[in-house]
């Protein structure tokens, strides 16, 4: 088991909702266009299973994906894994991330960030938890909290969730199942 900071872990466990950027972290960042403009993604499986493990063991803490770009898939994948909140072509990510906190009646302190790239900073700098890929912008990497161990699309979600699932003591027995 990796081990963690005690004041990484003392963040996440204040945690209630996990919000993260899709481009760069839930993928690598590349996309497939087809030529009748259809966009493939490729999606880690790690992430699925970390976001169903969030979803059954911390069933309190929500999660909201919000991205500049606008995609079928991900609506399709987004339902698929029940994210509470989807917020495609933002251009203002703290904004989105602010009114969604003021529909969960929680503070910019109880948020974790997953983002990657210039357009994620605003929320990085403010959010409780700010975490970036290891192959994110350095503009990231010098204000993250934390830089994952993975880069974007190979992990990077999984390793938060697993982070928060530690913090709130719910690792050992997903592990002893």
């Amino acid at each position: 088991m990796k081990k963690y900071a005690k004041q990484l872990l003392n963040a996440a466990s204040k945690i209630k909702l996990l919000a993260t950027d899709i481009d760069g972290v839930m993928t690598a960042g590349e996309i497939i266009l087809l030529e009748n403009g259809e966009e493939i993604k490729i999606w880690n499986v790690k992430d699925r299973l970390g976001m169903h493990l969030l979803k059954e063991y911390l069933p309190d803490v929500k999660v909201a994906w919000i991205t500049g770009r606008k995609s079928k898939q991900i609506e399709i994948r987004a339902k698929e894994q029940k994210v509470d909140f989807l917020v495609q072509e933002c251009k203002d990510k703290l904004k989105s991330l602010n009114t969604i906190a003021n529909k969960m009646s929680i503070g910019i302190s109880e948020i974790a960030y997953i983002g990657d790239d210039i357009i994620d900073l605003c929320v990085l700098r403010k959010a409780g938890l700010s975490v970036c890929p290891r192959d994110a912008v350095m503009e990231a990497k010098k204000i993250s909290k934390y830089i994952s161990q993975y880069d974007g699309g190979k992990g990077v979600f999984r390793e938060v969730c697993e982070i928060l699932l530690k913090a709130n003591k719910k690792w050992d027995d997903i592990i002893s199942k």
